[in-house]
């Protein structure tokens, strides 16, 4: 089979889950040495007995523990906030509401509304200063700051990317790009470029202000889409999935690894070479000459950076050459990783550590890719104890946890430390609207159950791992599922991990399940807070779209209005 087909195909159907997975669960003579590890670990009663240590059991459930510390005015408020939460009609068109209250009353009188309402509730402030009190009383709960300065211009999906690429002859200045085998020429937005830059100096803002606020134990939170054009990512993605879908036709027999014999038989199919460019090839993919290929070492090759060199090398042309980016675009590219190499070096110096977002589907591929560079430069073991950079990982995709697990392996190989933050997932909507109007299966699990069930197996994986090979992986529990939590915590206990254990992070986003994360700090959990923060007009369509994209979660929040209903009779009642 060759790689010439008429038309690239755009729907990007998920490829087979299992081929990378059994690489890496599966033990075998002929695994690398590099996957020792992640093999089961003895969890015996005898084995538990010779360690033994007991950790009280939080409630959640204690209304003291998660509003104790809260002023009688906070806590109405909260009541407040979360009853109108609960009106769905208000939670799904609040960004009309809030146009409409602008115009009817003014930006000043919605904006101070919103100030004293919603924002106080779900944001910490305006600034690094305005944030000090929560700072202050979050830390006397023993609870530590996620800083995310929450103002950030992502891509329009509807509109594919807002305006900041221009088709040719639509007018104004930009970078042109023309990619080989015939693809659509492109102009890429100058401003969009100056935008990027501007961001940098924001989120260098950010990092210090962790610095300020919290000294050590601080992270910052960023997104990819705020550093490079949208349109860029998803074209680098475009890449990362057409090379996967190569080594999955080279991988004919599906274990997750390919001989040399194989390699050369399916690469001489495909592309046009000799012998000595072949051998070096073949070096490059194995260079402790095994005699066995996966497909960490196949796409640590095939990068969207070096792409063109073997497309232009293709027998014909087909998916992989018609995602060749142009040399304007591989600049571009390269300029996206220089401004996120500029904001690792910029946390590396102030101590703070950097939780990347999850993002759209269609982008994440090539996040994870810039990532990983960030990864094994700032996580590198000869140089740091400990991890700087973050990865995310949604759970409601069916692809986790295989993807996971492979970036699990990429660490042990390249020996940097791994650190991931592990959400469900807040997309959900978006990613089925997308799949069903591009035609191709849906990304996100089929049920909620099968969320849950992905979401406590990767954070068992997660601390088996640890467990077992000791230092070297860091993991955020970021949920507000209480069910989650006591599983993790559960696990710890068997497992003998401390609560103080800094390998093990739980958080939670301001100004929602309290009830978790002020428990969490109560028993010596390492326990954080995600805190958006920026002027009120800048953090409010933020705070719009979490409120939509987790409209389910607010919508039954019957529980923490439970809680807070209690702490109030309580105090009436002088308890």
């Amino acid at each position: 089979m060759t790689l010439g087909v008429s038309a690239r195909n755009t729907t990007r159907p998920p490829l087979r889950s299992s081929t990378v997975q059994r690489s890496i669960l599966t033990s075998s003579s002929r695994a690398a040495p590099h996957t020792a590890g992640l093999t089961e670990v003895d969890t015996s009663d005898e084995f538990k007995a010779m360690n033994p240590i007991s950790l009280s059991k939080p409630d959640f459930d204690d209304p003291r523990s998660a509003h104790g510390s809260k002023s009688t005015s906070s806590i109405l408020r909260a009541l407040a906030v979360f009853q109108i939460c609960r009106i769905r009609f208000l939670v799904k068109n609040a960004d009309t509401l809030l146009n409409i209250s602008s115009k009817v009353f003014g930006t000043t009188i919605t904006n101070r509304i919103m100030k004293h309402t919603f924002f106080r509730h779900f944001c910490a402030g305006e600034d690094s200063v305005g944030m000090m009190p929560v700072i202050d009383m979050l830390k006397k709960n023993n609870i530590y700051p996620i800083l995310d300065y929450a103002a950030e211009n992502e891509a329009d999906d509807d509109n594919n990317s807002q305006g900041i690429l221009s088709s040719i002859g639509e007018g104004g200045e930009g970078i042109f790009s023309q990619p080989p085998f015939n693809q659509p020429a492109r102009t890429y937005d100058y401003k969009s470029e100056l935008d990027c830059d501007d961001h940098v100096e924001i989120f260098k803002s950010c990092i210090r202000s962790v610095q300020d606020v919290s000294h050590t134990n601080g992270f910052a939170a960023l997104k990819v889409t705020a550093l490079g054009n949208p349109e860029l990512l998803e074209r680098m993605s475009d890449v990362i999935v057409e090379v996967k879908r190569l080594f999955a036709k080279f991988d004919e027999k599906n274990c997750g690894f390919i001989t040399r014999a194989e390699f050369i038989k399916c690469y001489e199919t495909n592309f046009v070479t000799d012998d000595d460019n072949l051998e070096e090839v073949i070096e490059t993919l194995d260079p402790n000459n095994t005699g066995m290929i996966d497909y960490i070492a196949f796409a640590k090759m095939f990068t969207p950076y070096e792409l063109p060199m073997y497309t232009q090398k293709c027998r014909d042309i087909g998916p992989l050459a018609l995602v060749t980016p142009s040399n304007e675009e591989i600049a571009l590219m390269k300029k996206m990783s220089e401004r996120l190499h500029t904001l690792a070096e910029e946390a590396e110096k102030c101590g703070t550590k950097l939780l990347i977002d999850a993002e759209h589907m269609k982008y994440q591929p090539a996040i994870d890719s810039l990532v990983l560079e960030l990864q094994q430069k700032f996580n590198n073991k000869e140089t740091t104890k400990r991890p700087v950079i973050f990865n995310t990982y949604q759970c409601y995709l069916k692809d986790m946890p295989e993807r996971m697990l492979t970036d699990l392996k990429r660490a042990e190989r390249f020996s940097f430390h791994f650190a991931a933050k592990l959400v469900r997932g807040a997309y959900m909507v978006h990613e089925r609207k997308r799949a069903k109007q591009m035609n191709y299966p849906s990304p996100i699990h089929d049920t909620a159950m099968d969320t849950h069930k992905c979401y406590d197996q990767c954070i068992e994986i997660l601390l088996r791992h640890r467990y077992q090979n000791g230092p070297g992986l860091e993991v955020m529990i970021a949920t507000h599922n209480k069910q989650s939590i006591e599983k993790a915590v559960e696990l710890m206990n068997e497992l003998n991990f401390n609560p103080s254990d800094g390998c093990i992070h739980f958080a939670q986003l301001y100004g929602m399940s309290d009830n978790l994360t002020f428990t969490l700090g109560k028993h010596g959990y390492n326990a954080f807070k995600y805190l958006p923060y920026g002027q009120v007009h800048e953090v409010m369509p933020y705070l719009l779209r979490r409120a939509q994209e987790n409209g389910d979660m607010l919508g039954n929040s019957g529980s923490e209005i439970s809680l807070l209903q209690k702490e109030l009779k309580n105090r009436f009642l002088g308890k």
